[in-house]
């Protein structure tokens, strides 16, 4: 049985989701304030999150870095598109605006099951001192530790699956829309940019390399 941890302070909004996922056979848990949710995380982890962003506490913006590898989906009234963007940049798998449609938030909680179901459980990649762990989002380079955002993670996926070879802008926005929904031919240099800064902070090296006119590999 799947479980959804729903991230809500409101009480009527967190039991009208809750009494449709379990209608649905979904295991249901409930936290009603960030630092609630970190306290239920430490005891289970969820298939997917259902996270509030109006939080007592700690918000559901600044809860949304600690919830790596597990996907997420914002539930919200706020839906300004600029911070709707910097949630999905930021890690978010989807964003729903309140008021919804419960058959809407059904299925995109079974997208989000379904690619999870997709990854295989064992998804470490190594290329040179780097070590990929994509079901948390998560690089080691010489022990120290990097964080990514679910399009930065997918990006160095496809480099290190594929060490050798220049991969093409086209080739990586085709492969990358199957993996996150945020990253667009105008934003894919800035995803890449802020990846080879993240990479070359932990030892002054750079590992991606720009092809000019082409696209992008791995530096050997």
């Amino acid at each position: 049985m799947k479980k959804i941890l729903i991230i809500e302070d409101d009480p009527y909004i967190g039991t009208l989701l809750e009494e449709a996922l379990s209608k649905e056979n979904y295991l249901v848990s409930r936290a009603y304030s960030g630092t609630e949710a970190l306290l239920v995380l430490s005891g289970a982890k969820p298939d997917v999150i259902l996270l509030d962003l109006m939080l007592p506490g700690l918000s559901g913006e600044e809860l949304l870095p600690k919830l790596q590898g597990i996907p997420v989906i914002i539930v919200s009234a706020k839906v300004d598109i600029d911070q709707k963007v910097d949630l999905l940049l930021g890690g978010a798998a989807d964003y729903i605006t309140k008021p919804f449609s419960t058959k809407e938030l059904l299925a995109r909680i079974a997208v989000q099951l379904r690619r999870a179901a997709a990854i295989p459980a064992d998804t470490a990649l190594t290329f040179d001192e780097i070590t990929l762990r994509p079901d948390t989002h998560t690089a080691t380079i010489n022990a120290s530790e990097v964080h990514l955002t679910r399009t930065e993670c997918a990006i160095l996926k496809l480099l290190m699956q594929n060490p050798t070879q220049v991969l093409t802008k086209s080739l990586l926005l085709d492969r990358l829309s199957e993996e996150t929904p945020d990253c667009t031919e105008s934003s894919l240099k800035m995803h890449i940019s802020n990846l080879r800064r993240k990479l070359r902070e932990c030892n002054n090296k750079d590992y991606i390399e720009a092809v000019w006119g082409i696209g992008f590999k791995l530096r050997v």
